[in-house]
């Protein structure tokens, strides 16, 4: 319940920060080139900040590191919606990015020994919570706009709310020695040598550059290559997450059932599918239904990346903690390798890229099968 509750007020915190991008860009006057600038800040920053998660976790154990980023992590979010300097914007998505970062490590490591000490596959459903949480960050942002609520405010209330449940939860998190416990049933390692996690992390650096198409380009796509219009422009990236959390509700029933492998293999084909269906569209119909499969496809790749990290033993943090890092990596060449081919030959074909990227996924799914690290 206390992991639970880590992710569902992250993905609170991300989304709550995410859906009012627009209205810092409109009041600190951004350039659509600022923006980017701003936006790159963060995920540079993450990594660092996932990176040092590993030694603090295995001297401390992750759950002190998870208590203090995460509700470092509310405060930033909450004075961002007061913040009237841009110096102080900078400022703020410095730490929103190293805060996050840290977060995002240990949470999952948390996640990682509930799973061990379960004995069977959990860990997709904390990153289903993880939606829940951020589709209530997007839902309060809908809200607070309906109701004339004061932009401070509409940053502040949810995350509050957040930090209250944080503050409540997070002393139930494991201790350092019950991690320790969960790490010795999995079997113990020396160190984790790269290339036991390298497949894990290329496929999630190929997983973001799918995810970051499909949140920096839908709406382009939508209105530029479709000429849709009204609520249909933001529907596609709306079904695509709903499609994302839906999958992942029985993804753990997958998991056990089929074993970890063929469940990424196959979340890896369909969400090729989708990305061709979304380049070959002849109307909206076929583009948000495909936006919906990449989805169904993306949903499992990223809690069976930090599975896979978790079951090699005494050095799980720092595999989890680097398998991590490939997330801000995936997001940064997402935005590069995507946004130069929506800015050359438009956004049906900025997708294209992301398909063949995704699509490397399916001989990758062979580093998920259970196996514990060779001690070197």
């Amino acid at each position: 319940m206390a992991t639970w509750a880590a992710f569902l007020v992250q993905g609170l915190c991300f989304a709550t920060l995410i859906t009012h991008v627009i209205d810092l860009q409109h009041r600190f006057g951004l350039g659509d080139d600022d923006l980017m600038l701003v936006l790159l800040l963060v995920p540079v920053i993450a990594g660092v900040g996932s990176a040092a998660v590993a030694p603090l976790a295995a001297r401390y154990g992750s759950a002190p590191v998870l208590r203090l980023s995460q509700l470092a992590v509310c405060a930033v979010v909450a004075l961002s919606g007061w913040n009237d300097g841009l110096a102080g914007l900078y400022v703020l998505c410095a730490a929103f990015g190293l805060f996050v970062g840290a977060v995002d490590a240990a949470m999952n490591m948390q996640a990682v020994a509930v799973e061990r000490r379960y004995g069977m596959s959990v860990l997709t459903g904390f990153h289903a919570v993880w939606s829940v949480g951020s589709l209530l960050g997007a839902a309060a942002n809908s809200a607070s706009s309906a109701l004339g609520i004061a932009p401070g405010w509409s940053f502040t209330v949810p995350v509050l709310a957040g930090a209250v449940v944080s503050a409540l939860t997070l002393p139930r998190l494991y201790g350092r020695a019950e991690e320790r416990a969960s790490e010795q049933a999995a079997g113990p390692a020396a160190r984790v040598p790269w290339r036991s996690i390298l497949p894990l992390c290329l496929a999630m650096a190929f997983l973001y550059v799918g995810d970051a198409a499909v949140s920096n380009y839908s709406t382009l796509y939508m209105s530029d290559a479709l000429a849709a219009s009204g609520w249909l422009v933001p529907f596609a990236y709306l079904l695509y997450q709903a499609a994302m959390l839906l999958a992942r509700v029985p993804g753990d029933l997958a998991v056990r059932r089929y074993g970890p492998a063929p469940v990424v293999r196959a979340g890896a084909v369909i969400a090729v599918a989708g990305t061709v269906g979304v380049v070959v569209a002849p109307g909206v119909v076929v583009a948000v239904l495909a936006f919906g499969l990449i989805g169904v496809g993306l949903s499992v790749i990223a809690p069976q990346s930090f599975s896979a990290a978790g079951r090699l033993g005494a050095g799980a943090e720092t595999a989890i903690a680097r398998v991590n890092v490939f997330n801000y990596v995936g997001f940064l060449v997402g935005a590069a390798v995507v946004g130069g081919v929506n800015d050359g030959m438009g956004p049906r074909w900025a997708f294209v890229p992301a398909a063949l990227l995704v699509a490397l996924i399916v001989p990758l799914a062979g580093g998920f099968r259970p196996r514990a690290a060779p001690a070197v």
